[in-house]
């Protein structure tokens, strides 16, 4: 997608969309490869060491047949196929078959309890479902609630509910299946979002979102992809910076995905993958960083190779960014982006210097602002609301049946993120928080970003989030919920000591005036700190 270009405004300047009038994803992912060469697509490595490859052409074979067999079960354009799997090819031939058989895929996360499944699969009318042993028994207790799930398909053979065994049914169907012409505009895929308040929402995403994804793929990737590329992400494909950041985008360059999903992730277990399966690029959540950052001479252990990193859902600091450069000799580009809108905003060290605590600047074709309460564009420094310019081909076309919160998204023409931040006057930009995370502390506005990258340098640290908790005097306290490292007595004193280096090393205005030590912090599924959880703690 990306012109070549020796500096980020040389390619600025080259680069222009092209979305054509018809265009599927799975088509696109899949088909266009499947030339009869063998070509790799995916390394699934189960848990036991064991490792299957499976080429381009084989998964044509496959999605065409689940395609045939979806359609002669009765789901046709337009209807929703969840796919409540792990990272198995099995996941990846779901999607691709919806996506060719025109109708929307709905990924869902396998550690969702009954009532998330629940919810979105009543929410979004799922006519079919392809999950396995472990998803088919929380959804045998929901089928009286879902009238509208007619069809379950599972990789572990036939269940209960009347569940198909997925294997053998496809054993029985035809290789050939001719796709859907759809629009670039047609209804694809459908994601669902936690927002600060009420229901999740669905993300309803075009068949063009994939294309509008690129760009924001390749910068961070240091221009994605070179000869020799394979890709690996810890995040789960059933989420959008698993599927669109990972799993499509390297499918579409013929780049190879490594399918591995650990069910809790070992930081160890990941250098070892690293190495063990040749993996040259990654996106890597900050969380699974700082967990990385806790192992012992990886260097000398393990022969990992590592040619890019991109990494977003929270800021990187000095601290994980000079780690990562010693660590794997490269250095860990941010990136940012939502649901509705992902990979706007990245960073590049092949043709942007770094900042630290910057998310870089606006990915090509996309144009991105900080704006007012009115819709204005705030000059360089001043915080405000980041925002993104419609038409774009990355944005959702809107909430799945919620006309209502989709026209509340918006102001004008522009795409409110519901973040807080501002650029410089480089460009680049800078993330303060969200709405409801930014502390308002004696007047000033306070990120929690910059504090928790300040409290990650001491030692005596593990993992750290900050919020803040009401105060008569300032309206607002900082106050650190921390995980202590290994060796460190959880105490008043060390307490005292953390306050004392962020108000020598960051600002006193900003030092947490409250120090709480946990064993573990509330994280989302995609390794995002809770901050609401903490903050209703107090």
């Amino acid at each position: 997608m990306l012109p070549r270009g020796d500096s980020y405004a040389q390619i600025a300047a080259r680069f222009s969309w092209n979305v054509p009038q018809h265009y599927n994803i799975g088509v696109d992912v899949c088909d266009r490869w499947a030339d009869g060469s063998g070509r790799l697509a995916l390394l699934h490595r189960h848990a036991d060491g064991r490792t299957d490859r499976y080429s381009f052409d084989l998964l044509k074979r496959l999605s065409n047949r689940l395609a045939n067999l979806l359609q002669a079960r009765g789901v046709t354009s337009g209807d929703r196929v969840a796919v409540l799997l792990p990272q198995t090819p099995e996941t990846a031939i779901a999607h691709i078959a919806t996506f060719k058989l025109g109708a929307i895929s709905v990924p869902l996360f396998t550690l969702f309890g009954e009532e998330a499944l629940r919810y979105r699969l009543a929410d979004s009318g799922a006519w079919a479902l392809v999950t396995n042993a472990a998803g088919l028994e929380k959804v045998a207790a929901l089928r009286a609630d879902l009238p509208e799930l007619r069809l379950l398909l599972c990789t572990d053979g036939p269940g209960e509910g009347g569940a198909l065994d997925l294997h053998g049914a496809l054993a029985s169907a035809s290789d050939s299946f001719t796709p859907r012409a759809t629009a670039a505009n047609d209804p694809a895929i459908i994601i669902y979002t936690s927002g600060t308040t009420g229901p999740p929402k669905g993300a309803l995403h075009a068949h063009r979102v994939l294309l509008g994804h690129l760009p924001g793929v390749e910068m961070p990737q240091e221009l994605f992809p070179h000869p020799g590329d394979r890709f690996w992400t810890p995040a789960d494909w059933a989420w959008i910076g698993g599927l669109f950041d990972v799993l499509l985008p390297s499918l579409h360059h013929g780049v190879p995905v490594v399918a591995h999903r650990m069910a809790r992730f070992d930081p160890e277990e990941a250098f070892a993958l690293l190495a063990e399966q040749e993996i040259r690029n990654v996106f890597m959540p900050p969380t699974a960083l700082k967990m990385m950052r806790g192992v012992s001479r990886p260097q000398d252990r393990w022969d990992y190779r590592l040619r890019s990193m991109g990494s977003g859902g929270e800021t990187l600091g000095t601290e994980l960014l000079d780690w990562t450069q010693a660590t794997f000799g490269i250095n860990a580009n941010e990136f940012y982006g939502q649901t509705e809108c992902n990979l706007i905003v990245s960073n590049c060290s092949a043709i942007l210097p770094l900042k630290p605590g910057s998310m870089g600047r606006p990915v090509f074709g996309h144009r991105v602002a900080v704006v007012s309460d009115e819709g204005e564009e705030l000059p360089a420094g001043d915080v405000g609301t980041i925002a993104v310019h419609r038409p774009d081909p990355v944005m959702f076309l809107g909430y799945w049946n919620r006309p209502d919160a989709t026209a509340e998204k918006f102001l004008g023409d522009w795409m409110l993120t519901g973040d807080q931040g501002y650029a410089d006057v480089e460009g680049y930009f800078h993330f303060v928080g969200r709405d409801d995370d930014v502390i308002t502390s004696a007047g000033y506005r306070i990120g929690p970003g910059e504090v928790e990258d300040c409290l990650l340098k001491h030692p005596a640290v593990s993992l750290a989030a900050v919020v803040g908790v009401p105060d008569t005097l300032r309206t607002e306290r900082v106050k650190a919920f921390i995980v202590p490292a290994a060796g460190h007595r959880a105490d008043s004193a060390l307490a005292q000591e953390i306050k004392d280096f962020v108000k020598q090393r960051l600002a006193a205005h900003e030092y947490p005036r409250e120090v709480a030590f946990v064993d573990s912090l509330p994280m989302t599924a995609t390794g995002k700190i809770m901050r609401r959880e903490l903050r209703a703690r107090g």
